[in-house]
């Protein structure tokens, strides 16, 4: 079965759903990492008895001097596949051209990369949103798309319930394109 290592920074409802999706089913979760000493995901991956390593960001002068102990770190477990689950971090080329990873991203890329992408995305007013899940590269949320999926707005659209349909398709489009990228390998 192929080796997965999850990456991840805040309440790990992402983190949640892969190890009830995927883990001992179509891949094992051998290690949960975050950079967040607080975040709410290490209990959820504790509760799985998936191990949990923490390399806190605060730590590191630089993103290259962290991004050489995540490797690091990650290298230690020797994963077929690393996935960023909500993992709030801008990786350097220490790590993307070292680390075969994919990432979830809540919108339809190329448009809304980086931070508050669900904000900016329901700010748009653009009628089309949605959740891409793509390689992790060298560019912020540049990398090659594996899966998109979207929705189209309701006229009656709060910040809620756009939130929510997002989270929805991340709890579906994730999981199965971790799948499918495990059945190929």
């Amino acid at each position: 079965m192929k080796r997965i290592i999850a990456l991840f920074s805040g309440e790990g409802t992402n983190l949640a759903n892969l190890i009830e999706k995927i883990h001992h089913k179509h891949a094992l979760i051998t290690c949960a990492i975050t950079n967040n000493p607080e975040a709410g995901g290490i209990a959820k991956a504790r509760a799985a008895g998936i191990p949990v390593e923490i390399c806190d960001h605060t730590q590191f002068d630089t993103r290259e001097a962290y991004d050489a102990a995540l490797v690091e770190m990650i290298r230690e477990y020797d994963p077929d596949l690393v996935v960023l689950c909500g993992f709030m971090r801008i990786l350097t080329p220490v790590f993307t051209s070292q680390i075969r990873s994919i990432n979830l991203h809540p919108s339809l890329l190329p448009a809304y990369k980086g931070a508050k992408a669900i904000e900016r995305s329901f700010e748009s007013g653009d009628q089309t949103c949605g959740v891409s899940v793509h390689w992790v590269s060298d560019e912020l949320d540049g990398g090659e798309i594996i899966a998109q999926r979207s929705f189209n707005r309701s006229e009656d659209e709060t910040l809620e319930s756009f939130t929510a349909k997002i989270r929805a398709i991340e709890h579906e489009i994730l999981p199965l394109s971790v799948i499918a990228i495990v059945k190929e390998s």
